[in-house]
């Protein structure tokens, strides 16, 4: 089993920064990647970005490329996704994580933070 808490969402305005915190706890040596998705109300789920856990490398969707940062601290099992020039659009609840490997479905997730962008 491993445990997901998110925190950091809340209100700004568009141009705006948050940075979103995702604490694991558990069985974390199993971590393969760890991911951040979010839903916008109305929407279905949508993957925004990710990480490999031991390489570092990272992969995002194209809405926000150049825009949010994932980065992890493996010593806190911690993963971050620092959100920047955030959009009305980027509004929804987001979501972090768990994958233990290459092939396999992301197999854990957190409650969900919401986050909220006024124009």
């Amino acid at each position: 089993q491993v445990q997901l808490v998110e925190s950091g969402g809340g209100l700004v305005q568009a141009g705006g920064s948050l940075r979103l915190s995702c604490a694991a706890s558990g069985r974390t040596f199993s971590t393969y990647a760890m991911g951040w998705f979010r839903q916008a109300p109305g929407k279905e789920r949508e993957f925004v970005a990710a990480i490999n856990w031991s390489s570092g490398s990272t992969r995002y969707a194209d809405s926000v490329k150049a825009r949010f940062t994932i980065s992890r601290d493996s010593a806190k099992n911690t993963v971050y996704l620092q959100m920047n020039s955030l959009k009305p659009e980027d509004t929804a609840v987001y979501y972090c994580a768990h994958k233990r490997a290459v092939v396999a479905a992301y197999d854990y997730w957190g409650q969900g933070t919401q986050v909220t962008v006024s124009s």
